[in-house]
């Protein structure tokens, strides 16, 4: 270890010992220029401000200028209607009810009801030419439960009947009136209705028996009371002047059937 001396020993041990080294870079004979550039854009960026507030062009829309259908507050159009999140309120408050949309309308259900009860009360033409159904179908099935609780499995007669005097008035309809247009449904809701006298008579069934004198004399005012009520509705919707009477016989035989089901 004793032969090497200083630092400086190890690079003069070289065949050029007394070369001394340059760390200077070397020249190429070529001059680096560097190109300069002169920038002749302004400063300050371009304002988009001006370009958002013109008006869109004609047959283009707003998709630029988000306040070309709305308002400066936030969710007002212009047509005045709540935008965003409130417009979809506006919509369902804008429906029907969903009675009305099944063709349900308790008014007219509670008129023609009362118009039943009352064969001398006025009642509006168009409410009794309106093919409602809830009301029927409620005294069918009421008129079948009673006579159920009675020990009378009648469902399908009370059905059978319905549906064959419903085709038969129509028919017979069609031919006596001239002034009105005759629909099914309105007739088959005529009809259904007046069976609510039945339906009390049915009533009165699971208490007592209807089956004596006092229980015909109370069935006969039964059947007069659904004939007249039925005729009154009759000439009322289809506008039957003087022909009261000639309907009237035959809704009497059609309820007569339903008060032999609730008797026997």
């Amino acid at each position: 270890m004793s032969q090497f001396g200083g630092p400086n020993d190890f690079y003069a041990s070289g065949p050029s010992a007394d070369a001394s080294y340059n760390f200077d870079m070397p020249e190429f004979g070529q001059e680096l220029n560097f190109q300069s550039f002169d920038n002749t854009q302004p400063s300050v960026p371009p304002n988009y401000d001006a370009t958002y507030a013109q008006p869109p062009a004609q047959g283009l829309g707003g998709f630029y200028d988000p306040t070309a259908y709305t308002d400066t507050s936030y969710g007002q159009d212009k047509s005045g209607k709540q935008g965003g999140a409130g417009g979809a309120g506006n919509e369902f408050d804008d429906e029907p009810p969903l009675l009305e949309e099944l063709g349900i309308n308790p008014n007219h259900i509670f008129q023609k009801t009362l118009a039943v009860l009352n064969p001398l009360r006025a009642t509006d033409q168009q409410i009794l030419q309106d093919t409602d159904m809830a009301g029927p179908l409620v005294f069918c099935l009421t008129l079948g439960g009673f006579l159920l609780l009675s020990g009378k499995v009648t469902f399908s007669y009370i059905y059978g009947i319905g549906v064959m005097g419903c085709i038969f008035f129509y028919c017979l309809l069609s031919l006596m009136v001239i002034r009105a247009q005759v629909t099914f449904g309105a007739v088959a809701s005529v009809l259904g209705y007046c069976l609510l006298p039945m339906v009390v008579l049915s009533g009165i069934n699971i208490l007592i028996t209807i089956q004596g004198t006092l229980g015909l004399i109370v069935t006969g005012i039964c059947i007069f009371w659904c004939a007249i009520s039925a005729s009154k509705l009759f000439a009322t919707a289809f506008s039957m002047d003087h022909q009261q009477l000639l309907i009237a016989y035959p809704c009497a035989v059609l309820y007569g059937g339903f008060a032999l089901i609730t008797i026997y």
